[in-house]
């Protein structure tokens, strides 16, 4: 394919080549072998015949150096460069982007990126939909040692301004309406540069620029697992969203749940290849499935769309010959919604991984049914990820229940008094430290990591209870985090949205059980004196949240009140409106 980036000039953009995706299964001519693992640690037995032989066999062994861009891009690039890393099948022509071309691609641009003066250690905001751009920007911080802070594409202004912020982000890349939320917001231009790809925009930096020569390429840093290489926004209770941030640890502290869900063990076939409709800005959509898939030297398939559709996902599949799916349980809710059980054609799938959200037995076999293969449910949060898993290829398939614990992870039940709760008896989630998975801290505040630890666990707010076969059963949120389609929701950010249009003086948001969703994000809202309650207002005040902070999170269900309940130190009493709802 062509560079994204003209290797002769640096400021114009060229059209990655189009043509139709390579075959499933060739190799490049000068290929030595099928692509292995052996230049990766080596964290997982060859082949397991069971659970037991995986926990037994299993060792963490991640080197002094780790590097992701490393581990993702430049191992590949020099043993298989002409294999495809990313086939965006967006457009009618699939676009190819190589390992070799990911390496120096990524390159240039952390030379570019370190000439524009982002350091090690810096934040670099990246708002971009899946595609080449978003790879390339992410390897490129990893390799100069920065902090990527992903954000999702439809966040609005209030979001965006907020991660910022917190964040204290030197430089934001994103597609020209994101800069426009970003500027409305206020953000601060000369703390934060504004950077556009894919299009133009009057008031920001051409992506193409950050781009250096050739000769200006730059080695990878000298990081190593507990250098910070991403601050993931996790939503909160009682306060705005926290940016958690993880080690460049976290990916191969992955691969253990990742390859159970996936069914990755030994060498990955030549034709696998991964999907997921979840954007790479998530946890979900970065961590168990992009990079997962590049350290393993899978090609990735990427796709974008305004929103999830059924026949527009079955058609990203069919196309791009995806073997390997990672989906939220709404997605495939929706999905089977579509299918009516009548299995699609021309889909070569062998194995579908969810997580985010309860899957339940009866979406499990169904999804199960009309594709033919295995459906592993797992578990994780921002946290700490992917550390409890069903695997169908190690006899490890209970439906209902989010699996087993991952071997390399110390998963409990824990009671009220922190003790090890009996089997079949709910208590809270959670993870004995230390564990390379675990986020290294929410950032700039000690007290809030402080408190989602206790006497040597990480506890994860999310109530369970263990059956005797050692399978994990969810059961709910310990606190007011809403689950809704795949997501996790704080209700404060909504909150302080929706008291922001004038019309509102106070609210409160809980999450209201749905079959579809698992939750919906339902508002109470006491109006404030001179407006009245009409289905015009309530769908204004649901606009305001969608344009300000994202369309996951505007509420579905808007109830006027008289009054909101109060604790003696001014917090709303969500609980009131919870038992309201269930009665």
């Amino acid at each position: 394919m062509a560079e994204l980036v003209d290797a002769t000039d640096s400021k114009s953009v060229s059209a990655r080549s189009a043509g139709s995706i390579p075959a499933r299964g060739t190799k490049p001519s000068h290929e030595p072998a099928p692509i292995g693992r052996h230049d990766l640690p080596d964290m997982l037995p060859n082949r397991p015949q069971d659970i037991d032989a995986m926990r037994r066999d299993f060792r963490w062994d991640i080197p002094g150096d780790y590097n992701i861009a490393r581990a993702c891009v430049s191992v590949h690039a020099a043993r298989y460069p002409d294999r495809p890393a990313i086939i965006d099948v967006t457009g009618p022509d699939p676009l190819v982007i190589t390992f070799a071309e990911l390496e120096t691609q990524s390159a240039r641009l952390a030379a570019g990126l370190s000439a524009a003066g982002l350091a090690f250690g810096d934040r670099i905001a990246v708002m971009l939909p899946q595609g080449a751009e978003a790879v390339i920007l992410h390897m490129a911080a990893y390799r100069l040692g920065a902090i990527v802070v992903p954000l999702a594409t439809q966040f609005g202004e209030q979001a965006i301004a907020h991660r910022i912020a917190t964040s204290g982000a030197r430089m934001l890349v994103a597609f020209p309406a994101a800069i426009d939320r970003a500027l409305a917001a206020g953000v601060d231009q000369v703390a934060c540069r504004m950077v556009v790809a894919l299009g133009d925009h009057p008031e920001s930096q051409p992506f193409a620029d950050l781009f250096a020569t050739k000769d200006l390429m730059v080695p990878v840093a000298g990081t190593g697992p507990e250098t910070p290489a991403m601050m993931l926004f996790t939503s909160g209770t009682t306060g705005q969203p926290k940016g958690a941030l993880h080690g460049h640890r976290v990916l191969p502290a992955h691969l253990p749940g990742i390859a159970m869900a996936q069914h990755m063990f030994g060498p990955p076939d030549d034709d696998a290849r991964l999907w997921t409709p979840s954007d790479w800005a998530w946890a979900g959509g970065l961590l168990n499935a992009l990079l997962p898939a590049l350290a393993w030297g899978l090609p990735v398939i990427a796709a974008r769309a305004a929103r999830f559709d059924p026949v527009w996902a079955i058609d990203v599949m069919r196309r791009g010959g995806v073997t390997n799916l990672f989906m939220p349980a709404t997605a495939l809710r929706l999905l089977n919604g579509h299918l009516a059980g009548v299995a699609p054609t021309g889909l070569c799938l062998r194995v579908i991984g969810t997580a985010g959200e309860a899957l339940g037995r009866e979406t499990l076999e169904a999804t199960a049914s009309t594709f033919g293969v295995p459906v592993n449910e797992f578990y994780g949060q921002t946290e700490c990820n992917a550390i409890i898993a069903n695997c169908a290829a190690l006899g490890v398939s209970r439906p209902g229940s989010m699996g087993v614990a991952v071997p390399g992870h110390d998963v409990a039940i824990l009671d009220t008094d922190g003790n090890s709760a009996p089997t079949g008896q709910a208590g809270e989630v959670a993870v004995r430290t230390p564990d390379p998975v675990m986020f290294l801290g929410y950032w700039n505040d000690a007290d809030a990591t402080a408190q989602k630890f206790r006497n040597g666990w990480l506890m994860t707010g999310d109530r369970a209870l263990r059956d005797g076969d050692g399978a994990f059963h969810f059961i709910g949120r310990g606190d007011d985090i809403i689950t809704s389609s795949g997501y996790r929701i704080g209700p404060t950010e909504i909150e302080d949205c929706l008291i922001g249009h004038p019309a509102v003086e106070m609210a409160a948001v809980i999450g209201k059980p749905d079959p579809l969703r698992t939750e919906i994000v339902a508002a109470f809202v006491k109006l404030r004196q001179g407006f009245e309650p009409d289905d015009g207002l309530r769908r204004q005040i649901a606009d305001h949240v969608r344009t300000h902070l994202s369309a996951h999170q505007y509420p579905r269900e808007i109830t006027f009140v008289d009054d909101i309940p109060l604790t003696e130190s001014g917090k709303v009493i969500r609980r009131s409106f919870r038992t309201a709802t269930s009665a």
